[in-house]
């Protein structure tokens, strides 16, 4: 299947939390757009796995993804090393995105930067044909994407772009509740983690709100680049 974006996470909830909006908003213009989690999360703190799986699929319904896959990579342990960047790589010639969005390069969770680093280098080396895969028997033809952002995450990092994604901003945030097991439940007996807390939800409004204050948007989300992007027409950044 060919996706014009394909997001790729770290962890179950990592998308939702930091770009869905972007992806609600480009799925509205015709995109063609799927998820990639790494992991099943289940070194969390809350919750399991297989509870993640199931959440991460009702949350790929309520946005609407073309595909969301799983790569079930070891949580807390994946490397960026040969093994792991060709199952990336796989899944790229797969799917030929032209646009990959991924974790942040700097987090409070190692495995967000680790991912990032992982993630971007396998978008480099996927455009190598001499790095071979072969998927279902067939040799796969090489494929790069044309544009790597990290979405940010939990830490303040200053967004190189942000999207406005004000018309999105409640669809996003019931793909975030779909992750039931991760959010503040006041009849959850499971320990409290730093995304479980009352307000948590609240803050992650207010990110996307100052994000898009200095753009002059109600809402946005912010991504940091890899490649400086540049437009033909300085009136098209007003």
């Amino acid at each position: 299947m060919k996706l014009h974006i394909l997001a790729i996470a770290a962890h179950p909830d990592d998308v939702e939390l930091s770009c869905a909006g972007t992806l609600l908003k480009q799925i509205s213009l015709g995109h063609q757009c799927g998820v990639l989690d790494l992991t099943c999360g289940e070194l969390g703190t809350r919750g399991s796995g297989e509870l993640r799986l199931q959440e991460a699929a009702a949350a790929a319904k309520i946005l609407g993804l073309a595909v969301r896959d799983n790569l079930k990579m070891a949580d807390g342990f994946f490397r960026n090393d040969e093994e792991h960047q060709l199952q990336i790589i796989k899944k790229i010639r797969a799917y030929q995105p032209d646009l990959v969005l991924c974790n942040a390069i700097s987090d409070r969770h190692p495995d967000h930067g680790r991912a990032a680093q992982l993630v971007s280098e396998a978008c480099f080396y996927s455009g190598l044909r001499r790095v071979q895969t072969q998927l279902n028997g067939q040799i796969q033809k090489e494929w790069r994407p044309k544009a790597v952002y990290h979405y940010i995450q939990d830490r303040q990092l200053k967004p190189d772009i942000v999207v406005d994604v004000s018309e999105f901003v409640e669809k996003k945030m019931e793909a975030i509740r779909a992750f039931k097991s991760q959010f503040y439940d006041p009849n959850s007996k499971e320990p409290e983690s730093p995304i479980s807390v009352k307000n948590f939800l609240d803050v992650v409004k207010g990110k996307m709100s100052q994000f898009g204050r200095d753009a002059g948007f109600e809402y946005a989300e912010g991504f940091t680049v890899e490649r400086t992007p540049g437009v033909d027409d300085l009136f098209k950044l007003i």
